[in-house]
């Protein structure tokens, strides 16, 4: 929902409004139905509307509450926002409008950076308090709304794009050298405050940052799951009902909307569950959406297959969408040009093509993203199992980087090659916290509150919201979270993954589909960069653009183009891919 921007100045100028403005403007796609700016002094907040809850004026942003002496902008939902609204009323407070917004601004009056404890949804948010020049940025703790950041000594800029920020010009858009040796190790993934860019940052995910007038800052994390276990054990059965009631919880918590929400399927466990689930709540005939492409390189292109069979058990309104491949490079383009941040992925090319034609049906729709990394479904989690706590990083990074430190050195320029492992060292570091009971635990941990946020949950949020989508994840629900981060590593480890979840579904969905190998969004023309695909990569790292930034060696480069399918990283990631995405986003971003 929506898209955020604003500017606050330590250096005695007021705020710069038309900055705010063309920050606002570049992110027109994620709020179609409205946009407005508002500036007090040093302190400028602007906003883009995608109409979910309150559909009416009332609700527009920025929101200025005069007398309360704030204004806010918010990106989100907060789905507990009546029962907060009728908390507050009792607490004396008046309210104007039905959204979701207004409840944010009256709930920081009452308890400041604090309310964010009080929400359960997903959200980033600036608050600006007139009277003492502060500004208030959060962000939801599993980061599913992003929030970026580019500051100096004179101003600090944010929004929720990072093409945003450049569109108000000032940024250093030099390359950070840590941030491409994670690019280059982590399939693309940048975790953390970095960006492929040196003059942009990330608000963290569950952080909230203080900025004072005189541009002193605090930064508080507000929320970790627990990996460790409850002091009173349960049973296998207990643990499957209370995985299953927390998720009927929170796919009911996702349906608050003044419009239809319908359900990306792509007849995996994960959103097949979200559909019996709706279905046993009693919405009838929800939207389902479903994609497919052609198949290459010996592999299918779509899972229609299982989508069709959910759709028909549980009577759904489906729509089953498929891509030729004469659309494919096309829509590369367009989801390169859409990226945030080069995602490598090639989800996001199905995830941009299926989002927009979804949009011309609905405006919400929940989505299975995240239940792979809280539930242990991935092929790098079993050899987790037993491990030592002290040799969990070793375990882990052999499983889940790219290529190790010393292999960069055949394929990044020397200018671009650093001394140390820091994509090493951030794993290291991380797993070897307190907190965590096992091996497991702490690389699950890792992936929640780091790897997920800024690989398919920024994915999913960038796709959609390309076309005024606002997608909603019930397995990121931080009480789901919070479960499953508790329940014994064995349950979830059984069945090949999953195991706790799989069986807590299997009353509810065909065994086809439970038991069916492990999944993804397949396009096969990306996977082997063949075609048209093939001359767009070809392009971009053979332009004068290319060469001038000199990131790779360019004797790989030539020897990759030769033979496209000849490297690809330990996961699977075709290496050519990895590089050609990159460039093409600095060029459709950068020039």
């Amino acid at each position: 929902m929506c898209g955020l921007s604003g500017e606050i100045r330590f250096d005695d100028a007021e705020a710069d409004l038309g900055a705010v403005g063309r920050m606002t403007e570049a992110m027109r796609d994620r709020g179609p139905d409205g946009s407005g700016l508002w500036s007090h002094g040093p302190i400028a907040l602007g906003h883009r509307r995608l109409k979910i809850i309150d559909l009416s004026e009332k609700a527009a942003q920025p929101m200025v509450d005069a007398e309360l002496g704030l204004a806010a902008v918010f990106n989100g939902c907060l789905y507990n926002y009546r029962e907060l609204r009728a908390e507050l009323r009792r607490a004396g407070y008046r309210f104007q409008s039905g959204s979701d917004t207004e409840v944010l601004v009256k709930a920081f009056h009452r308890w400041g950076a604090g309310c964010v404890d009080h929400f359960t949804g997903m959200f980033a948010f600036a608050v600006a308090e007139r009277g003492g020049g502060r500004l208030t940025l959060g962000r939801d703790r599993l980061g599913i709304k992003p929030l970026y950041l580019s500051e100096d000594g004179r101003r600090l800029r944010f929004a929720s794009s990072l093409p945003a920020l450049l569109a108000a010009g000032g940024v250093d858009t030099g390359i950070d050298p840590v941030a491409l040796h994670h690019y280059m190790t982590f399939h693309s993934l940048v975790p953390g405050e970095r960006t492929i860019l040196a003059g942009v940052r990330k608000l963290p995910a569950a952080t909230v940052r203080v900025i004072e007038a005189d541009g002193t800052s605090t930064e508080h994390r507000y929320w970790e799951p627990r990996h460790r276990r409850p002091a009173a054990p349960a049973d296998d059965g207990e643990w499957r009902r209370a995985v299953l009631d927390a998720l009927r919880t929170a796919v009911r918590r996702r349906m608050v909307a003044d419009v239809p929400v319908g359900v990306l399927l792509s007849g995996g466990l994960d959103s097949s569950l979200i559909v019996a689930l709706l279905a046993e709540q009693g919405q009838r005939e929800p939207a389902t959406f479903s994609i497919g492409f052609e198949p290459a390189g010996g592999e299918q292109g779509d899972e229609f297959a299982y989508s069709d069979l959910v759709a028909r058990r549980f009577g759904t309104d489906h729509h089953r969408i498929r891509v030729p491949d004469s659309r494919l490079a096309q829509g590369v383009e367009q989801a390169v040009h859409a990226m945030s941040e080069p995602m490598v992925s090639h989800d996001c090319v199905a995830f941009h093509l299926l989002s927009r034609e979804v949009a011309g049906h609905v405006k919400v729709v929940q989505s299975g993203q995240g239940a792979d990394e809280v539930f242990a479904g991935y092929d790098w989690f079993p050899p987790l199992a037993g491990v030592p706590r002290e040799r969990a990083a070793d375990t882990y990074l052999e499983a889940f980087r790219d290529r190790p430190h010393h292999d960069l050195a055949r394929i990044l320029a020397p200018d671009h090659l650093l001394d140390s492992d820091v994509s090493g060292d951030l794993v290291r570091a991380h797993l070897a916290r307190p907190g965590a009971d096992t091996a497991l635990d702490a690389v699950l941990r890792l992936e929640t509150t780091a790897m997920m946020v800024d690989d398919p949950v920024k994915r999913l949020d960038n796709m959609t919201m390309a076309h005024g989508l606002e997608a909603r994840t019930p397995f990121l629900d931080h009480e789901l979270v919070e479960l499953a981060a508790a329940c014994p590593a064995e349950l979830k480890l059984a069945g090949g993954g999953k195991g706790v979840l799989k069986d807590a579904a299997r009353r509810m969905l065909p065994a086809e589909v439970v038991d069916r190998p492990k999944g993804y969004f397949p396009v096969p023309a990306i996977r082997h960069v063949e075609g048209r695909l093939l001359d767009l990569v070809r392009d971009a790292l053979t332009s004068r653009a290319a060469r001038d930034r000199g990131l790779f060696r360019r004797d790989y480069v030539d020897r990759l183009l030769a033979d496209p399918g000849r490297d690809r990283a330990a996961t699977g990631v075709n290496t050519l891919w990895q590089l050609g995405l990159l460039e093409l986003w600095l060029q459709a971003h950068l020039g």
